[in-house]
């Protein structure tokens, strides 16, 4: 199905790039200790870059005016999986406070409601994100790349700390 992305699709795709650039950049915690806190902020950093390659798929294939739904379709699929996971990503003692580098606040252990709940809003988003790339709707896709972006915003601007600039 062709699919024809106008001047809003764009405006998805770059917020989408933003928040591409702020996981990617974000996570990189360095080379991890061998401590369990260490493996798990390890852990977590790779699977933040797997997180920031799909969403980064999705949004190039968006931006094409004749997207690759098989691509949209996979990468969404991976994005949904991996947001399904994420709640695990964050073991008590895998933050700052055991020596290992991360962008992860306190607020993430401290408030575990909080946190859980803009986890399950992600994971929202990339379950109605899958379920608009298997559609094909060009409008939906543009709507759902922008709520998927802001969900990641949403937890990056309570649990993580800012990028230094």
């Amino acid at each position: 199905m062709s699919v024809r992305f106008g001047k809003a699709a764009a405006a998805a795709a770059a917020l989408g790039a933003v928040v591409i650039a702020g996981a990617a950049v974000a996570h990189d915690v360095g080379p991890a200790p061998k401590t369990p806190a260490g493996k798990a902020a390890a852990a977590r950093h790779d699977n933040f870059k797997q997180v920031g390659a799909a969403f980064k798929a999705i949004n190039d294939e968006a931006r094409k005016g004749s997207p690759d739904q098989a691509a949209l379709a996979a990468n969404a699929q991976k994005l949904n999986g991996l947001a399904r996971q994420m709640g695990g990503w964050f073991p008590k003692g895998s933050g700052a406070e055991s020596g290992v580098k991360t962008h992860a606040k306190p607020d993430v252990w401290s408030d575990p409601q909080g946190f859980a709940a803009a986890v399950q809003k992600l994971q929202g988003a990339t379950g109605q994100l899958q379920q608009v790339t298997a559609s094909g709707d060009a409008a939906g896709l543009k709507a759902q790349v922008q709520a998927t972006g802001g969900a990641c915003k949403g937890c990056h601007d309570k649990f993580r700390v800012p990028d230094k600039t």
